[in-house]
């Protein structure tokens, strides 16, 4: 039995129904009953009133329910909108006032209810999902990817990545997060079983691998920096998780020295790295890392396009066409038509990543266009995190930086506020009175994954040519600043 995901139903529904489907840390589901299941929430989803061609809401985290309601969804033709608890509430409200939502879903007490507003028909048709990423105006912005990307992307999973016959997927990342797809999608597609994985098993490691090791996990798809972690443990290794023989990267760049630590752990393991935009229904390039590598201190190839994309390099921008691509930004048609455009009939997506295609038609990503940055997977805009900072008392502006280890992988993001007066221009120095809750205070705004993990005073921002806030000046400052600490402390 699997989930057909070119006609969003269940198939070969008399073959292994009794096969495990889906679990959580409270219960599982057989592929019979997570059918009955869907078929049961869809019910109560037209009984509600919720619409083809609207939009719902779904807020929660790891629960079985939120699967659940995203396959309701593609069943009844409901534009899903995933929103994981991690989100203040003010950021919800601003979703579901973005999209129109006349209903949202709470997973975790498996309840619907009612907005503010009646439903708005939305103007795209056949639309999967909308996911929101971090927006430059400090608003969230939503992609709009369609049914027909989804299945694309399943289908690649399904046809071309060899995991075998119906493999047990690890899912831990958000569901907001569009490289959660990876693991949904592959499990249902094949006829497996998806684990999900709240934070709050996560956050024991002992507990974490027992939980993959009593489920028999096979694939792992995570960021680098989330597997990095994982390697602290010592448990973490083929014998305490025997069944786990393929890792599946992306969102970040992989290092040679990643790859080789993780086959030292486990040696008979796959590691397979891709990339890929929101834009772009999670990943459009991939390739499978061999050993022995050499130079493992250089990023990875982000491997070779899909048999459905097509790429091209504009003035070292790399370009993303082929039907997986978004259906633009909800509602934003300055936005979709700064970054949109035709490429032989089909849509294509100007991505903001710098690249190289070599002879062979491998990928090597050489950085972000603009201020966007990837943090422990997660897309940010400096500019939204600016915004926020902004908005903190007494600040009249704000700007972020992101440190980076030697390979280019973003290690952490700083803050800086500038305050006229309190210090002498381009000098940092600590918070004046009255930002001492200055976390408290993002956090009941944006996910924690935008805070700063430091604020510091500036007194007077440097600034570039174009009269911008030049964040390379305040990366120096900063560097400059922690470089003295020691000697002042001698």
């Amino acid at each position: 039995m699997h989930f057909d995901f070119d006609r969003c139903q269940f198939a070969e529904t008399d073959r292994a129904p009794d096969a495990p489907a889906l679990c959580d840390s409270q219960r599982a589901l057989h592929w019979a009953g997570l059918a009955e299941a869907v078929e049961g929430w869809c019910a109560r989803a037209m009984a509600q009133g919720i619409a083809p061609g609207t939009a719902l809401v779904l807020s929660g985290h790891k629960q079985i329910e939120f699967v659940v309601a995203m396959l309701g969804c593609l069943r009844l033709g409901v534009t899903y909108v995933p929103v994981d608890s991690i989100n203040p509430p003010p950021r919800l409200q601003r979703i579901i006032e973005l999209v129109g939502a006349g209903h949202c879903y709470d997973a975790e007490q498996d309840a619907f209810r009612t907005t503010e507003a009646a439903a708005v028909p939305l103007k795209e048709a056949g639309l999967a999902y909308i996911m929101f990423t971090s927006g430059s105006t400090g608003d969230p912005k939503g992609v709009q990817i369609g049914r027909d990307s989804v299945a694309l992307f399943a289908g690649w999973i399904r046809d071309c990545l060899a995991l075998g016959e119906a493999p047990c997927f690890m899912n831990q990342m958000l569901f907001s997060f569009d490289f959660s797809l990876f693991d949904l999608c592959g499990a249902l597609a094949l006829g497996g079983q998806c684990v999900l994985c709240p934070r709050e098993v996560i956050a024991d490691p002992e507990q974490f691998v027992g939980y993959l090791a009593s489920s028999q996990v096979n694939v792992w798809a995570s960021t680098p920096s989330f597997v990095r972690q994982q390697l602290l443990n010592d448990d973490f290794n083929a014998q305490h998780l025997p069944t786990l023989n393929t890792f599946v990267f992306g969102a970040e760049s992989l290092t040679g020295a990643l790859a080789n630590q993780l086959w030292q752990r486990f040696p008979s393991a796959r590691i397979i790295n891709s990339y890929g935009p929101t834009e772009a229904t999670c990943s459009t390039t991939w390739i499978e890392i061999l050993p022995p590598l050499e130079g493992s201190t250089q990023p990875l190839s982000i491997g070779r396009a899909k048999p459905y994309a097509e790429l091209l390099l504009d003035d070292g921008e790399l370009c993303i066409a082929g039907d997986h691509v978004m259906r633009g930004y909800l509602n934003r048609p300055d936005l979709s038509a700064a970054v949109l455009f035709d490429h032989h009939g089909k849509r294509a997506y100007r991505s903001g990543d710098l690249a190289e295609i070599d002879e062979q038609g491998r990928v090597f990503f050489h950085g972000r266009r603009d201020d966007q940055i990837k943090l422990h997977g997660y897309r940010i805009e400096l500019g939204e995190v600016d915004a926020k900072l902004s908005a903190l008392p007494g600040v009249g502006q704000a700007a972020a930086i992101v440190l980076r280890r030697p390979d280019g992988t973003a290690l952490r993001m700083v803050g800086f506020v500038e305050t006229h007066g309190h210090l002498p221009k381009e000098t940092l120095g600590p918070l004046p009175d009255g930002l001492d809750d200055w976390k408290q205070r993002l956090a009941a705004n944006v996910p924690a994954y935008m805070i700063p993990s430091e604020l510091l005073a500036c007194g007077g921002f440097p600034t570039t040519a174009s009269d911008k806030v030049d964040r390379k000046r305040l990366a120096a400052l900063y560097q400059q600043a922690r470089s003295k600490k020691p000697k002042e402390a001698q």
